[in-house]
């Protein structure tokens, strides 16, 4: 079964995630049907493998993974152990292959190809490993990857971007246009992600006068993190959005993006799944 990771070099967000669920919806579009395995930091409890479902809860699979199944519908399982992960998810669903998202450096899960995403702006920072830099690895780790593909970059072989997509209420599922004309020029931002700047000035980029509020990455998020704010509209990540449904309430939106991945990566990714089963 072939197996592709996605995952970084650096420290911080680079946004494997809503890359992953790009991925995997492109491949679904050309008939390829991916299962995908993670970490599921943060995921309460967890010691063995746990199935994900689009009404699992997000307290006890971690957000991400819960993300990705509510957007592409495939098989997701989640572990401390990406080995048994794969086994699990092999185990109880039909797959032509395996995303590890994230997991670059988890090498007891063996990969066939490595994908890495780094920030086109913070790029590979001062080139220092931790803790005197911002890298899991050294820079000539690059040279053993598949596709080194950067967030911002123009290059159609090597670059994406996201862009904004919906607004959607927490509580009623009304979607609107991220635009101050669709909720107004003041609005709270809530974001627990690795970086949280770049989604404030996303929205202040579409016009949006923005009162931001940041917390951690992977942030648990509890009504009284909403308490002290007024009656403007709240916009969050669908990231966060999944660990709020329980106490939404009408202030409540969260912003949908989505991205292109490249080409030459979907192209290289169909061929080894079809090379694949052509052994088999």
């Amino acid at each position: 079964m072939p197996v592709v990771v996605v995952g970084n070099v650096t420290v911080g967000g680079t946004g494997k995630t809503p890359f992953v669920i790009a991925l995997v919806n492109a491949l679904l579009a050309q008939g390829v049907k991916p299962g995908v395995v993670s970490r599921g930091y943060g995921a309460q409890g967890l010691k063995a493998p746990r199935e994900v479902t689009p009404g699992s809860d997000p307290i006890m699979v971690g957000d991400e993974p819960l993300l990705i199944a509510r957007k592409t519908g495939v098989p997701v399982v989640v572990s401390p152990k990406r080995p048994d992960a794969v086994r699990c998810l092999l185990g109880n669903s039909s797959v032509d292959l395996i995303i590890s998202d994230d997991g670059l450096q988890h090498y007891a899960l063996g990969r066939d190809r490595e994908i890495v995403l780094i920030d086109a702006v913070r790029a590979l920072g001062n080139g220092h490993c931790l803790p005197a830099g911002p890298l899991r690895d050294p820079p000539s780790r690059l040279a053993t990857v598949d596709h080194t593909l950067f967030r911002g970059g123009t290059n159609a072989d090597t670059g994406f971007s996201y862009q904004l997509d919906l607004l959607t209420q927490l509580t009623t599922g009304e979607q609107r246009t991220p635009s101050p004309a669709a909720l107004g020029d003041a609005v709270h931002a809530v974001a627990g992600i690795g970086q949280p700047e770049q989604f404030f000035a996303q929205l202040r980029a579409t016009g949006f006068e923005v009162i931001a509020y940041s917390y951690p990455d992977h942030h648990k998020f509890q009504a009284s993190d909403f308490a002290s704010m007024d009656d403007r509209p709240i916009i969050m990540t669908e990231k966060d959005a999944v660990k709020c449904a329980a106490f939404a309430d009408a202030r409540m939106w969260s912003l949908s993006i989505s991205t292109r991945v490249p080409d030459v990566v979907v192209d290289d990714i169909l061929e080894l799944s079809a090379e694949s089963h052509t052994k088999v």
